[in-house]
């Protein structure tokens, strides 16, 4: 496994586990978070990812992502996911995520589905 699947394996499972302390960790300081195709930065910052997910997911008890598909290219890692978000609802998720050179995640980019 390379350092770079090893970081984004570790924030999946903090996510899994809804340990908002150990995922927001993964993540560098200056993180940033867009939304393709359209490029909106939608989270700007390790404290904004972190009150984003604390707020909108870890209070979930049935929060749950489960890996379909991972490529890891260098320090880039994308993951397909199958995410259950309250039992009844659910949705497929695609993840870029860019590792820098301490790391970190430094950026994310979510493919919204059409």
């Amino acid at each position: 496994m390379t350092a770079a699947e090893r970081i984004v394996q570790t924030q999946l499972d903090a996510y899994n586990a809804r340990d908002l302390d150990a995922f927001a960790a993964c993540y560098a300081e200056n993180v940033k978070v867009y939304r393709l195709p359209s490029m909106a930065l939608s989270l700007d910052g390790r404290a904004a990812l972190a009150d984003h997910y604390a707020s909108k997911r870890f209070h979930l008890p049935k929060l749950h992502a489960a890996l379909l598909h991972r490529i890891v290219h260098g320090s880039r890692v994308i993951d397909h996911e199958d995410v259950t978000l309250d039992g009844e609802n659910r949705l497929r998720a695609v993840a870029i995520y860019d590792v820098n050179a301490d790391g970190l995640i430094a950026a994310v980019w979510f493919v919204d589905a059409e």
